[in-house]
């Protein structure tokens, strides 16, 4: 009879405990996908609340920028929960959708500059947690 020693390591096959980075990264997830959806909503009903940078190269209708944060944002929210599965498939995927929410965000920097920032800092950290993941916490 084999003993269990209480927690498994996220990824090894029948455990369900998540890592800290994982977690991490879940949290944050659900947090940038919860604003992302805020700023959707704020785009598809008010667009004088932006102010448009002249001459950008990604100058898009706001309305249409806002439905897609409107979408990335349930997608972002919708992969951080997977994440608290502890399964390899959602790590994959909320690297994948991270790294389109950073890319949407650098797009969106002429509507709103500061935020933008603040949800590419979010996504690269939620992207280094979900690569270090369970190797790093094994390790300490």
């Amino acid at each position: 009879m084999a003993t269990h020693t209480g927690t498994q390591r996220a990824g090894s096959g029948g455990g369900t405990a998540v890592s800290g980075w994982t977690m991490f990264a879940a949290v944050m997830m659900i947090f940038g996908g919860i604003m992302s959806i805020f700023q959707g909503i704020a785009a598809i009903a008010e667009d004088d609340v932006f102010v448009t940078t002249r001459n950008y190269t990604f100058s898009w209708d706001l309305t249409g920028w806002g439905w897609v944060h409107l979408i990335i944002g349930i997608v972002v929210a919708l992969a951080g929960l997977a994440l608290f599965s502890g399964k390899l498939w959602a790590r994959i995927i909320g690297i994948a959708v991270a790294a389109i929410a950073m890319l949407a965000n650098f797009t969106w920097l002429p509507y709103y500059p500061f935020w933008a920032i603040v949800l590419i800092v979010i996504d690269g950290f939620v992207i280094w947690a979900l690569c270090v993941g369970t190797s790093r916490d094994a390790a300490v």
